[in-house]
This record gives C-alpha cells, sequence and structure tokens, in this order.
C-alpha cells in the first residue's frame, strides 16, 4: 500500500485477522485513530473494519464514559454535592457524550446506528453485534466493574480485548481484576450524578473502587502499565501490527486472572 494512503475497511479486516481475530469474536476495543493511521470513511471506517473482521456473530464493546462538566461537585464534602447538581445538565445515556479523554473513536461508536448504550453515568459502555444486550442491560449500580459488570459479562462470553496503539495503561478489563484481587483495605469512592429518570431528573450516589486513583497507594507508574507489560513479556496475548499502530490481542479469560494475581501479590503488601 502506498505510503499516506488510507487503508480500506477490507484492508484493516484482512491485518485484524492476521492479529488473531477470528468471525463471531467478542472484542472490547481501545484504539488511538491518530496511531492506527488513515482508514477510508475514518472513524465509522474503522467500526466497519472491525464489524467485518468479527462478522455477523461477532460483537464488539467499548467503554463510554460520560462527559461531566460537573464532576468537580464530587470532590467537595459528601454533604454538599447533592444540592451543589441542583443546576447541572443530567446525565442521558441516549444522548450525553461519551468522555472526552477515550477519543473520537468512542464518540462515533456510541452515535452509530445499532450501538446499545448502557444507561449508567459512571460505567457507560456501547456494543454492537450479536452479544450486545447481554453485554450492557441492567449494570450494576454501585461497584459497576465488578460482579455483573459488562466486564464480567465479557469474560464469561469468551471475550478479548483489542488495544490498537493505546496507551499501555489502557485496559479497562484490569478494573474489573481489582474487585477480585485479595487486597487489603481498598479504596473506595462515592460520586454523586444527576440523572435523567423518566420524565425528570433525580440526583443519585454511585460508589464503587476507586477507578480513577487506583485501589491503594502504589510507590511506581501505573500499574495497569506494569501489569500489561510482564503479561506480555512472558509470552501471552497476540501482538502484531495494525494499520501503523502497534496491536495487541488479549484473552480476557487469561488475563483477569493474571493480574489479580500480580495485584494480590504486589497491592496487598
Amino acid at each position: 500500500m502506498e505510503q499516506g494512503q488510507p487503508r480500506s475497511v477490507e484492508q484493516l479486516a484482512s491485518e485484524l485477522r492476521d492479529l488473531g481475530v477470528h468471525a463471531g469474536d467478542v472484542l472490547m476495543v481501545h484504539a488511538s485513530l491518530r496511531k492506527l493511521g488513515p482508514v477510508e470513511g475514518g472513524a465509522a471506517g474503522v467500526v466497519a473494519g472491525l464489524e467485518r473482521a468479527v462478522g455477523k456473530q461477532g460483537t464488539l464493546l467499548m467503554v463510554l464514559g460520560a462527559r461531566d462538566a460537573w464532576a468537580w461537585v464530587n470532590e467537595r464534602p459528601e454533604a454538599e454535592r447533592a444540592a451543589l447538581l441542583v443546576e447541572a445538565e443530567p446525565f442521558d445515556a441516549a444522548v450525553t457524550p461519551a468522555e472526552a479523554d477515550l477519543g473520537v473513536l468512542a464518540e462515533v461508536f456510541r452515535q452509530l446506528p445499532g450501538t446499545l448504550v448502557s444507561d449508567h453515568p459512571e460505567g457507560r459502555f456501547g456494543a454492537r453485534g450479536r452479544l450486545a444486550a447481554a453485554l450492557v442491560a441492567e449494570p450494576p449500580w454501585d461497584d459497576y466493574y465488578g460482579p455483573g459488570s459488562a466486564l464480567e459479562r465479557l469474560v464469561s462470553a469468551g471475550g478479548k480485548v483489542l488495544r490498537l496503539g493505546a496507551d499501555i495503561d489502557t485496559v479497562t478489563l484490569l478494573h474489573h481484576a481489582e474487585y477480585l484481587a485479595q487486597v487489603p483495605h481498598k479504596r473506595r469512592v462515592v460520586r454523586y450524578r444527576k440523572v435523567k429518570r423518566g420524565q425528570g431528573t433525580a440526583i443519585v450516589r454511585v460508589e464503587a473502587l476507586d477507578d480513577s486513583s487506583g485501589i491503594v497507594d502504589f510507590d511506581g507508574p501505573d500499574y495497569f502499565g506494569l501489569i500489561l507489560q510482564e503479561y506480555l513479556g512472558q509470552g501471552r496475548g497476540r501482538q502484531g501490527r495494525v494499520g501503523n499502530a502497534r496491536a495487541e490481542l488479549l484473552d480476557g479469560a487469561d488475563l483477569v486472572p493474571f493480574a489479580s494475581a500480580w495485584m494480590t501479590q504486589h497491592l496487598g503488601r
């Protein structure tokens, strides 16, 4: 392919197959469009390539989060938060944009016809394909990455994590491993959000393991990145290139117990 020429949807799908993606796969995708390089159709073309690779029986999952201009409220004392949110724009699963830090692809994925989105202001996922509804329906309110979450369902369905040029510490599935790790005194957070409920709104409380600063203080770089480096260093997962990006394909049922054991050993001291 000539340098600088956009990849076609079929070329992208072919490279994904070379990495090890198969028809019928359930994939959780983390991708950097900038590192992936140009694809015909832009972000929507990337989704089309992913769908072609997994076929009609496959499923795609992405973490979406939700943009929240009122996140600062949750840094105030808990007793003050509900009153501060009275004038906030409510979270609406159908229309609230994806969290900006997750990149353009997450927002394009959210808006594509046929994407199903979970109704949760903190642990919001989008999914497309055969198992989409099974992954995102009725998420647990508290501990939204823990038991019963889309992440646990992904592992139960034999799902894989596909990373296309994503930062080394970008593996959302490792938040599920935090719930399984035998680590004492895990840090928890409480957040308040204003949400759409029926024809009105409500201010709600969400409690979960700390998914922003880590479940314990850790003296070193982000431990998600350390876990992934050690995992890949042991020859686990598949590595290659897709587009211009370094790519990894990770088996969720292998990665989660590996990560929880690592956390138990290194965070449980």
